[in-house]
């Protein structure tokens, strides 16, 4: 039996871990797109330093855990058409739920957020329906 799902049990933990610590640290909720959208629209400007550090470390952690974990082939469409539409959809999504995985389905479902659990249900579903029509029906992904 393949063991693949314990990579998503420790990203898991991580997300989670990295979301408390966050929460703990300044009492604000770990949303990675509100994190962004607040250096992007300009509302963000007074936490900038933490926003723009946490940023950093999201991107250059990879990078620094890559040499302690065997490579992994990714499953994802060479169609860059799609992928830069599936990435705009995303972007959307996150500013019309007015928040991302990670601050609603993290941060916000371990707070019982009732908000928290209605979009993580929208959004798990939107990618389900999503699944079916772009990989069954259509066949692009």
């Amino acid at each position: 039996m393949p063991i693949d799902w314990i990579w998503g049990l420790i990203g898991g933990l991580l997300i989670g871990t990295g979301g408390a610590v966050y929460l703990l640290g300044n009492g604000r909720i770990m949303g990675a797109s509100g994190i962004i959208g607040g250096l992007v629209d300009g509302s963000g400007w007074s936490t900038a330093a933490e926003r723009i550090v946490f940023l950093i470390g999201v991107a250059l952690l990879p990078f620094l855990l890559a040499p302690f974990f065997y490579a992994v082939t990714p499953h994802i469409t060479d169609n860059h058409v799609v992928l830069i539409a599936a990435g705009l959809l995303v972007g959307v999504g996150t500013r019309i739920a007015n928040g991302c995985t990670s601050g609603h389905g993290v941060c916000g479902m371990s707070r019982l957020s009732v908000r928290g659990f209605v979009a993580t249900f929208c959004y798990i579903l939107a990618g389900g329906i999503g699944v079916v029509v772009f990989r069954h029906i259509l066949g692009v992904i």
